[in-house]
């Protein structure tokens, strides 16, 4: 009897947890995945192990697990950091540094260095770079002396805390929303007031949580993105409500809060249903989105991402490429339920979202 064996290769399964997931808009390569391709749903982009990823605009910046810096999409104005203006399609290491914190404004980046140092890159305009000039830099470029704990890149300006919890901000100020009283342009880190801070984020508006938990907003407030009831933009660090947060993240022209009972809160345009609570209706106070708990959220440009306590995925807003990741193009009301695994960091661009699955 002759038994016949047939050898099956055995294909290994690479595991999801802690890669880079893309989805949305990808013409200038936002995604990482090597392509310029849109993807409707999220979509593996790179097998490396991430800790941190972040994009505003049309690209994206990551730290590896080993803290390597690596950057990737549109480059024009030389905000990728690695000596071109060339897009990339793929993470990009920077450098041999290793880094801590890292965050991506419309044409310019910043990041906070293992040892603390603060290095930024990319348009300079406005002076957002911090280095007294407005030139633009190709590569990442140390500003002063100082240790930093959290930066934030807005649209054209920056937002810092130094490791002694004070509040600094440079680049545009046209709307106010450098917070110094003025709409004079600053070319280097300017300190406001004396007060101690725990988060900022921003765009063509600022918000800052300070150390006791209470929410401040300054800037642009056209379309009420600072929640304090009005349109009026604001030239200082302004008092929203009574209430005690943990985080906020800052859209174009919307705001979105976690109070410090793990509610959620949205505010400003929403034209887009990017505020999330099942109309287009603009919101000039932090409005109240349903009754689970949060653990994360990001502003996209024109949408929402959040991660509810139970580390579940949730959009919303503009679905102009895909950007929700529900696999169509229509624009979503409420926070929708994307899939069923369980993700640890996401952010929000332009037309896209970066995710890192748990």
């Amino acid at each position: 009897m002759t038994n016949n064996f047939y050898w099956m290769p055995i294909i290994p399964t690479i595991s999801e947890s802690n890669r880079l997931f893309g989805w949305g808009h990808n013409m200038q390569g936002q995604l990482g995945d090597g392509t310029t391709l849109r993807k409707l749903i999220p979509s593996l982009s790179q097998f490396n192990i991430w800790k941190i990823i972040v994009t505003k605009l049309n690209h994206g910046i990551g730290i590896r697990a080993d803290g390597r810096l690596f950057t990737w999409g549109f480059n024009v104005r030389g905000q990728l950091g690695d000596g071109t203006t060339i897009d990339r399609r793929i993470p990009t290491l920077i450098g041999t540094d290793t880094w801590k914190i890292v965050s991506a404004g419309a044409n310019h980046s910043i990041g906070i260095r293992t040892d603390g140092r603060l290095f930024t890159w990319g348009w300079n305009e406005h002076g957002q770079l911090g280095d007294g000039t407005t030139i633009n830099r190709h590569i990442p470029t140390l500003i002063g002396t100082d240790t930093w704990r959290i930066v934030s890149a807005g649209a054209n300006h920056s937002i810092g805390i130094r490791t002694d919890g004070r509040l600094f901000t440079w680049g545009r100020n046209d709307s106010g929303q450098l917070g110094d009283g003025t709409t004079i342009d600053k070319h280097i880190p300017t300190l406001i007031g004396t007060d101690t801070w725990n988060n900022i984020s921003g765009y063509d508006h600022s918000l800052g949580i300070r150390s006791n938990g209470q929410l401040f907003a300054w800037g642009l407030n056209g379309n009420g993105q600072l929640g304090d009831g009005t349109t009026i933009n604001r030239h200082v660090p302004t008092l929203i409500g009574t209430d005690i947060w943990k985080i906020v993240s800052a859209g174009h022209s919307h705001s979105i809060g976690i109070r410090a009972d793990g509610r959620l809160f949205t505010w400003g345009f929403n034209i887009h249903g990017q505020l999330g609570d099942g109309t287009t209706t603009q919101r000039l106070i932090p409005t109240l989105i349903g009754t689970d708990t949060w653990r994360i959220v990001s502003a996209g440009v024109f949408h929402s991402i959040g991660i509810r306590a139970d580390n579940r995925l949730f959009t919303w807003g503009a679905n102009f490429e895909g950007a929700i990741g529900d696999g169509t193009t229509i624009d979503r009301h409420v926070p929708t339920l994307i899939g069923t695994d369980t993700w640890n960091v996401v952010s929000g661009g332009e037309a896209h979202s970066l995710g890192i699955k748990f």
